[in-house]
């Protein structure tokens, strides 16, 4: 049986780092911040902090072995490509039913 969803309680201080500067993107105004509320809403804050350290674990990560500054995206680029993934998925879906989505107004 599943005892519990919970993430454990974590030793690494690198880590603990990523997981409170999650935490500080919750009000931020960029792509992170975006992704991170898009997260919470759907998951819960726990679990959002979790996958949004884990995606800044990836973009360190990159930066140490490739040797490129990080290029902060801004939160209205994120959430129109967020908003055009979404259509291009729902038109996708209908589609394999028989639909065809129409545009309101």
């Amino acid at each position: 049986k599943r005892l519990s969803g919970a993430s454990k309680r974590l030793a690494n201080p690198v880590a603990r780092a990523l997981k409170l500067a999650a935490m500080g993107l919750s009000r931020s105004q960029c792509s992170l911040g975006a992704y991170y509320r898009r997260l919470a809403a759907r998951l819960g804050a726990g679990k959002a902090i979790t996958a949004t350290a884990h995606k800044l674990a990836r973009i360190v990560y990159a930066m140490l072995t490739k040797g490129e500054a990080f290029t902060a995206e801004d939160m209205q680029v994120y959430e129109e490509r967020y908003r055009h993934r979404t259509l291009t998925y729902l038109r996708r879906k209908a589609a394999a039913m028989g639909f065809e989505l129409q545009p309101v107004g």
